[in-house]
């Protein structure tokens, strides 16, 4: 049997992120890691959810963008609680929140997202806003969980502008 693949899976490979969530979800266990476990079950639950849906294998790239989806939700939970003043609740969604970052790659910074949209909007020729359409699908595509969409949109949008 190959490596990254299960049995009765005719071969097909898992995500290197996908078999380090399962490796990590049973040492976290082994080691009764309370907070680590429920959150890597979220994360599988949330993966496995979209697999269904799709009724096919994600990639890397959709794990990375589950992921911090999650991260975005624990955010808002936090800013939530935070109002509420419910410091019990923040300190355990920060957890959550560093558990998760984990297996984030590095965000990008403003400059670095500028440049890489600089770069495709020169690859498509985008001449003003209009051209928006053709430089999102492809800057999303490539900064996939090294950087916040919305972020990316809004450098965009100030790029196509100018």
């Amino acid at each position: 049997m190959e490596t990254g693949s299960q049995p009765g899976s005719q071969g097909v490979k898992i995500p290197p992120l996908k078999q380090k969530l399962t490796e990590d979800l049973k040492t976290a266990m082994r080691g009764g890691d309370e907070l680590r476990r429920a959150t890597i079950r979220l994360v599988m639950a949330a993966i496995k959810n979209t697999e269904i849906a799709r009724q096919a294998p994600l990639d890397d790239g959709d794990i990375l963008g589950i992921i911090a989806k999650e991260v975005r939700q624990r955010q808002e939970s936090i800013d939530a609680f935070k109002k509420g003043t419910r410091p019990d609740l923040v300190v355990r969604e920060e957890a959550e929140m560093a558990v998760l970052n984990e297996y984030l790659p590095r965000q990008m910074t403003r400059e670095e997202i500028t440049t890489t949209a600089r770069r495709i909007i020169a690859e498509v020729g985008a001449q003003g806003p209009r051209d928006k359409g053709k430089v999102m699908p492809r800057l999303v595509a490539e900064l996939k969980g090294k950087a916040d969409g919305r972020e990316i949109n809004t450098i965009v949008t100030e790029l196509l502008a100018s």
